[in-house]
């Protein structure tokens, strides 16, 4: 299975079905990665046969963007309507995942998501997974999906 090909369709399907929006993808990243430039990321955990995270980040700007999309209003601040909407954006991607991942054979078990709000921080853990990353832009602005994993034994 192609991950990075799974997290562009899982996200496009998304955002073209929910929020009438077409995204652009970038070439999925593999390996470590740098630093990923966000103010919000909504995380949620995957466990049964493939474990791990998967985790959207973005800059204030998107989010508000993708928020005032998805609730049909002006978004001023990165409130809890925000933190709902991304939160509901990594559900939702993750699901799409959920589902390619049993046309391959493994099954998932996703957790609820927990969102982060912060000028500075990191996201760290599970020391030899694998990790994909994909940015997608959205109105000339980046976000990233990162999906960190490992398939269990």
């Amino acid at each position: 299975m192609n991950v990075g090909q799974a997290i562009i369709d899982g996200t496009q399907e998304v955002f073209t079905t929910m929020l009438m929006v077409e995204l652009v993808s970038g070439d999925p990243i593999e390996g470590k990665g740098g630093d990923v430039e966000a103010n919000i990321t909504s995380m949620l955990g995957l466990g049964k046969d493939i474990r791990g995270m998967l985790a959207v980040h973005c800059p204030a700007n998107v989010a508000k963007d993708i928020t005032g999309t998805f609730l049909g209003m002006e978004v001023e601040e990165l409130d809890e309507d925000v933190k709902d909407a991304i939160g509901e954006i990594a559900n939702m991607v993750a699901g799409n995942l959920k589902v390619s991942f049993k046309e391959n054979g493994q099954d998932i078990e996703l957790a609820i998501p927990t969102t982060v709000v912060g000028d500075s921080f990191r996201t760290g853990g599970m020391p030899g997974a694998t990790r994909v990353a994909v940015p997608f832009t959205m109105n000339g602005s980046t976000f990233l999906i990162e999906l960190k994993y490992m398939v269990a034994t």
